[in-house]
């Protein structure tokens, strides 16, 4: 499992010029699920994003979305899981077939919400645009 977890003042997403999700400030978190995750990685993704120091608090960044009470806009985003290859074209095949990733995409959203961190999702497997206004910015990659 693959992840980007950027640091937002707000996020929105469309899909076909309609709003579907949107947050104020929080996360804005890119999931690629790839062959061979599971809900065990999914629970160690859902800590990580909930408890991730990232949030500033006396000039540090001392603060979780937990302890901020931010939200987490969970958006899937199978292009993360790429492999190098000699040519200019991405290799796709790293990525999880299409059902697996839509069920542990769901279920790190249902982790999140059990750790009592507010999702709010992309639309699986659309054509969808985001518009994030950053903060800092900053942006983390993780692999579980």
């Amino acid at each position: 499992m693959r992840l980007v977890i950027e640091r937002v003042k707000s996020a929105t997403l469309k899909v076909d010029d309609k709003i579907i999700s949107e947050i104020g400030a929080g996360l804005l978190v890119l999931v690629g699920v790839c062959k061979g995750d599971s809900i065990e990685k999914v629970k160690r993704a859902a800590n990580k994003i909930a408890t991730m120091r990232i949030f500033e608090c006396d000039d540090k960044m001392n603060l979780s979305v937990l302890d901020t009470k931010g939200k987490v806009l969970l958006v899937s985003n199978f292009t993360l899981c790429t492999k190098e290859t000699s040519g200019a074209r991405p290799d796709f095949g790293l990525s999880a077939d299409r059902d697996t990733a839509k069920n542990l995409y769901l279920a790190l959203a249902d982790e999140l919400d059990s750790l009592n961190v507010p999702v709010h999702l992309g639309a699986f497997g659309e054509d969808m645009q985001i518009n994030a206004h950053l903060d800092g910015p900053i942006t983390i990659f993780k692999e579980i």
